[in-house]
């Protein structure tokens, strides 16, 4: 079934209002002060005032310069900045502020990096580890580090709660919606974690609306459960400016019931999707569940 597509301005179940009150105001002072990036804010999240209000963000390391250009993403791709060497205990420091129990780290692409940016990611689970309590968790978001397995081992040997890394879409969809990324290679990834890692918590998630059919979801997401991922997150794909990608199919709030319970038929235990899901959105909630 080709999923039709939708030709008018964004539906009512995706406008959202924005929280009143200090906090958002107070996380944005403290992470500027910090000198510090979110994916919230680099990459134009509809939840963001939602999240920066609910006293929480998710750290972005590594600077705010992709070396890639992926069509879907508002990140700014370009030339980035040396590895700042002080970032990892500025994140532990705004988590310890923030009082934050479980904490999100994300990134940029590093492909100019030998290892990808895996022992700065290194770094900043071990900052957070030191300065939290010791029953905080650290949940990372990595890029794919060019498949490099020895990258992933040293992320992985660091003992995040749970290891994160998209598959975003479809597989016909690559060529132009990650044309620098591989398919395979996000899927080698997360088997490659619980190689390492048996007991480690696996993530992934995807996004809808770019024009994929139903059985695509469906076969993206067998692939992902039979890679050995545990925690699946389905969220809608806004359009962040008129350069990037445009949105082919609003997905109802049912329509994402529907895939839950699809997800759920494969055999995920823990599924969050909905027009509003992002790996990281209640990732403490979706982790605990």
């Amino acid at each position: 079934m080709q999923i039709k597509k939708t030709h008018t301005g964004k539906p009512a179940w995706l406008k959202k209002s924005f929280p009143k009150g200090g906090e958002y105001q107070r996380v944005r002072g403290l992470l500027s002060k910090a000198g510090l990036h979110t994916v919230c804010q680099e990459a134009n999240c509809p939840n963001m005032f939602e999240c920066f209000s609910k006293n929480t963000s998710t750290f972005m390391i590594l600077g705010s310069e992709c070396t890639r250009n992926c069509r879907f993403c508002n990140v700014t791709s370009g030339s980035p900045l040396s590895v700042d060497p002080d970032e990892p205990m500025r994140v532990a420091k705004a988590a310890l502020d923030l009082k934050l129990k479980y904490v999100v780290v994300t990134s940029v692409t590093r492909d100019d990096l030998e290892d990808g940016g895996a022992s700065h990611f290194v770094d900043t689970i071990k900052a957070i580890k030191a300065t939290l309590s010791g029953d905080s968790k650290v949940e990372v978001l990595i890029p794919d580090l060019q498949g490099d397995i020895e990258a992933l081992k040293i992320v992985v040997r660091a003992k995040p709660a749970v290891l994160n890394h998209n598959i975003e879409t479809v597989p016909s969809f690559y060529p132009s919606v990650r044309p620098e990324a591989g398919y395979q290679q996000s899927l080698d990834l997360l088997r490659n974690v619980h190689t390492i890692d048996a007991s480690m918590a696996v993530k992934s998630g995807i996004m809808v609306g770019l024009g994929e059919t139903m059985k695509e979801l469906e076969q993206t997401m067998a692939d992902l459960f039979n890679h050995g991922c545990d925690i699946l997150t389905i969220g809608q794909y806004l359009q962040p400016t008129k350069a990037h990608l445009k949105v082919e199919k609003y997905y109802s709030p049912d329509e994402f019931k529907e895939l839950e319970k699809k997800a759920g038929r494969i055999g995920f235990k823990k599924v969050a999707a909905g027009p509003f899901v992002r790996s990281s959105y209640n990732a403490q909630d979706l982790f605990g569940s």
